[in-house]
């Protein structure tokens, strides 16, 4: 609705249907919207082109004339931002496809369901409003000045930026460590890129990725029959990278055998092919980086602790993006800058509320989980800017924040989505998403309890498992995500409370 003394939003109905424009008409004039009308596409056209720009559109797809598709774009052209909200009657999946890629908003089918059509209508009003808001977006950084992709400002990452300029005089052998997708690799070739091996190879290698059966062919190369399938000689990546700076990434997970070789080389700077007699001279700079306690693993004999000590000449400790909150606005303006760079979307701002939403997830997957957000929000956003409602329904249950009330290309009915919880096994009622209050939470949790036996913690259990499942759809890994347990304990409740089907 809108607010008192304001103008009410505009919107423009374009269908050749006169019954259709009459009903449709009546049902957003209850939600106090300006309404306006057009019989075909060509006067829709002309009306958005020669101005103002409505507020929103409801544009039918099948008309005689010009089609909803073709004024879907001329529209578009003409106000590439405009909201439009496209009408059909014949639900096929090229109809979606097609709606959405030239920019639509949203669709809905024929006939409509009042309450949605008016939830619709806010919902794009909403969206337009916060397009509007973001207008004056100005980007936190010049993705220029981070060619190396390591973005930042916060202390944590200042430090690293120290170490990285302290440590590229020399060659001296550095290890990283941090948790998956903090940017380890990101940090080496900044390493090599400002020390004097920057115009030698630099070479990564994920020793996790390669089997321990191979890894020492990949390392050093083979000689000619050293094994079944060595048809010829092959030099190995230490030989490729002579002069310049190996990276090996993962290497807690590098087998002892191999372990032994690689402290050959750091200790004597020589080598020798798999089979071979012939020790080659190197000179290569090690770089190493882990998400393992290799501390741990020397303690277990599962790490070698000289090598260990020779790795761990300079340590650089990369932080977890919640740790460093306030990187997150920069690291969303490099991603997006990059991404019109590439021209792979038209997408280059993002909303306050989306931001303090990002700001607020507590990232596992830190920046590698963040970048992949940014890419498929670009990617879903019908704007130019990322708004809440374009993020994914993981980020924003996980931070408690709400999605859209339209659920977008579906018409669900109440009495189909009813249906629907029944199918998966779920009770009637609030599931856990469905954003209650805390009273409401524990009338309805008491309702649930009360009419069944056993304590109540193993009830109350058994129906927080039931439901997580149920809201996703059976998935046990979101569903152990959720409920902040292992794979193997979840599985062991499922088959406690009878849940496998």
């Amino acid at each position: 609705m809108s607010a008192p003394n304001t103008k009410p939003a505009t919107i423009l109905i374009i269908d050749d249907d006169d019954e259709i424009r009459y009903s449709l008409g009546r049902v957003l004039s209850s939600g106090d919207f300006e309404i306006k009308e057009a019989g075909s596409g060509e006067d829709g056209v002309a009306m958005v082109k020669e101005g103002p720009f409505p507020d929103l559109i409801f544009l039918d797809i099948r008309m005689g004339g010009m089609s909803g598709i073709e004024a879907l774009q001329h529209i578009r052209g003409a106000n590439p931002k405009q909201m439009v909200v496209l009408m059909t009657a014949f639900g096929t999946a090229q109809t979606a496809i097609e709606a959405m890629k030239f920019g639509a908003f949203d669709y809905i089918m024929k006939p409509f369901d009042p309450a949605k059509v008016l939830s619709l209508a806010e919902t794009a009003l909403q969206a337009n409003a916060e397009m509007k808001a973001v207008g004056d977006y100005k980007p936190t950084i010049n993705s220029e000045d981070y060619k190396e992709g390591i973005v930042g400002s916060s202390p944590a990452m200042q430090e690293v930026f120290k170490v990285i300029g302290q440590v590229t005089a020399s060659d001296v052998t550095v290890m990283i460590t941090g948790e998956s997708g903090t940017g380890k690799e990101l940090v080496a070739r900044s390493i090599c890129q400002h020390s004097h091996r920057s115009g030698k190879p630099f070479i990564a290698v994920n020793c996790a990725a390669i089997p321990d059966n191979l890894i020492e062919s990949e390392l050093f190369g083979h000689e000619k029959g050293s094994f079944t399938g060595a048809t010829t000689q092959r030099q190995g990546k230490f030989e490729l990278c002579d002069g310049g700076t190996i990276f090996l990434d993962e290497i807690g997970d590098m087998a002892l055998a191999t372990q032994t070789k690689i402290l050959r080389v750091l200790q004597q700077g020589e080598m020798q092919r798999v089979g071979g007699t012939h020790t080659i001279k190197v000179d290569v700079r090690i770089i190493a980086a882990t998400n393992k306690n290799l501390e741990e693993m020397v303690e277990e004999k599962e790490f070698r602790e000289d090598l260990y000590y020779r790795l761990n000449v300079v340590r650089i400790k990369m932080p977890p993006l919640r740790d460093r909150e306030s990187d997150i606005p920069q690291i969303v303006d490099f991603c997006l800058q990059n991404l019109v760079k590439e021209r792979k979307t038209r997408v280059s701002k993002v909303s306050p509320e989306t931001l303090d939403i990002l700001g607020r997830h507590t990232w596992p997957g830190n920046v590698r989980e963040l970048e992949n957000v940014v890419y498929r929000s670009a990617v879903i956003a019908q704007g130019d800017a990322i708004l809440p409602k374009d993020l994914p329904a993981e980020i924003l249950s996980a931070v408690g924040a709400t999605a859209a009330p339209f659920e977008t290309g579906t018409e669900k009915s109440e009495d189909s989505a009813s249906d629907s919880s029944n199918d998966t096994g779920a009770a009637s009622g609030p599931g856990p998403d469905s954003g209650l209050s805390v009273d409401q939470a524990l009338d309805f949790l008491h309702a649930q309890l009360s009419e069944s036996e056993g304590p109540i913690g193993a009830r109350l259990e058994e129906e927080m498992v039931k439901r997580v499942l149920a809201a996703v759809r059976g998935n046990q890994a979101r569903a152990a995500e959720k409920l902040g347990m292992t794979r193997t304990t979840l599985r062991k409740r499922i088959e406690t409370y009878g849940l496998k089907d």
